[in-house]
C-alpha cells in the first residue's frame, strides 16, 4: 500500500522452539496512531524490536517507511524513533543537556544539536526547567523529555512501547497530549500498551495480538461492536439480592454477568430505552433498591477478554 508506513506480512520469530510471532500480518497507515494490544507473551515487544531493526525476523516481509528492515536496516534507522518502557535519560543532567547529548550521538553537530534541543523543549513545554537535573522532574515531565529525545532526528515513524507505564493519571494525560500533537504534525505512531483506556483514547486503529498472531483489527468502535451492542449495568445496595434481581430482569438470563464484590449485574440489551424502563420498573415492584443503573457500550476490556481469553489488564495506581 502506497500510504502504508508499516507493512508486516507473515512475520515469524522463534525463541527456543516457541513462536513469539507466528505469521503475523499488520498494516499501519501513515499519519495515524495504531495500537497493538495483547496479553503478556503475545509478541508485542518482539514485533517492536523487529520493526526497529533490533531483531531479525525468521521469515516474512517487514517494511518500515518503505524500507525492508533486514536488507535496508540502516535506512530504516534513519527514519524511526523508539521510546521504550524505561527512560533512557541521564538523571544527573538537565533536560537541555540530555537533548544536546542525544543530538551529538546522532551526529547533528554542536550548533544543530543545541537548536534542536531548544525546539523540542519548547514543543513539550519544558523550556522553563532550566538546568534542573532530570532526577528532580515529575514522572510526566521525565516521560515527555524521553519522548522529546526520541524525536531528535524528526522520525517518520515512532514506536512507543508502553510509554505511560507507572505514570499517574496527570502524567499519562500529558504524554497523551504530546502524542496527539505529534500525529497532528504527520508522524506515524505504533503504540503498544496494556492500558486499554490509552488505546481507546489515542489509537485510530487497534489490533489485538495473541500467541504471535493478530486475532482482531479495526477501530475501537468496530471491535466493541463485534462482541455485541449496548449493555445495562445495575449496582444494587444489597449484594444478597443479586440472585433475585437476575430472575426479574427483562433480559436474557444466560447473558447476565454477576460481580458479587461490586454488587453489579451486567447484561446486553437490544432496545436501550425499553430495557432501562423495564429494569427500573421490575426492581421497584420487587422492592430491590439500586444504587446505580447505567446504559453503556462494551469496553475494550471486554473486547480484550472475549477475543484473547486473558485477563491481563494493568491495575492503575490510585
Amino acid at each position: 500500500m502506497a500510504d502504508a508506513a508499516i507493512t508486516v506480512e507473515g512475520a515469524r520469530k522463534t525463541f527456543g522452539g516457541k513462536h513469539a510471532l507466528d505469521g503475523l500480518d499488520l498494516t499501519v497507515t501513515r499519519g495515524t496512531v495504531h495500537g497493538v494490544l495483547g496479553p503478556n507473551g503475545a509478541g508485542k515487544t518482539t514485533l517492536v524490536r523487529i520493526l526497529s531493526t533490533l531483531l531479525r525476523p525468521d521469515a516474512g516481509r517487514v517494511e518500515v517507511a518503505g524500507h525492508d528492515v533486514v536488507r535496508e536496516a540502516y535506512a530504516v534507522r534513519l527514519r524511526i524513533g523508539l521510546l521504550g518502557q524505561h527512560a533512557a535519560l541521564d538523571e544527573e543532567l538537565g533536560g537541555r543537556q540530555n537533548l544536546e547529548l542525544f543530538g551529538r550521538l546522532h551526529h547533528l553537530g554542536a550548533r544543530r544539536a543545541r537548536a534542536r534541543a531548544d525546539e523540542l523543549l519548547e514543543r513539550f513545554e519544558l523550556s522553563g526547567t532550566g538546568p534542573k537535573a532530570v532526577k528532580q522532574y515529575s514522572g510526566g515531565m521525565r516521560r515527555r523529555l524521553d519522548l522529546a529525545a526520541s524525536l531528535i532526528t524528526e522520525p517518520e515513524v515512532l514506536f512507543l512501547d508502553e510509554p505511560t507505564t507507572g505514570l499517574d493519571p496527570r502524567g499519562r494525560a500529558e504524554v497523551w497530549d504530546s502524542v496527539r500533537s505529534l500525529v497532528g504534525g504527520g508522524t506515524t505512531v505504533l503504540l503498544t500498551t496494556q492500558y486499554l483506556e490509552e488505546a481507546d483514547q489515542l489509537a485510530d486503529r487497534i489490533c489485538l495480538v495473541d500467541a504471535g498472531r493478530v486475532v482482531a483489527d479495526g477501530t475501537a468502535d468496530t471491535l466493541k461492536a463485534a462482541i455485541g451492542g449496548d449493555r445495562i449495568d445495575v449496582v444494587l445496595r444489597d449484594a444478597g439480592q443479586l440472585g433475585a434481581a437476575v430472575a426479574l430482569l427483562p433480559v436474557a438470563k444466560d447473558a447476565v454477568t454477576v460481580d458479587t464484590d461490586r454488587r453489579l449485574l451486567s447484561a446486553p440489551v437490544i432496545d436501550r430505552m425499553a430495557a432501562l424502563t423495564g429494569v427500573v420498573r421490575a426492581l421497584e415492584e420487587a422492592g430491590i433498591e439500586a444504587e446505580d443503573i447505567a446504559l453503556r457500550r462494551p469496553t475494550l476490556d471486554e473486547v480484550f477478554l472475549r477475543l484473547t481469553g486473558h485477563d491481563d489488564r494493568t491495575t492503575e495506581a490510585a
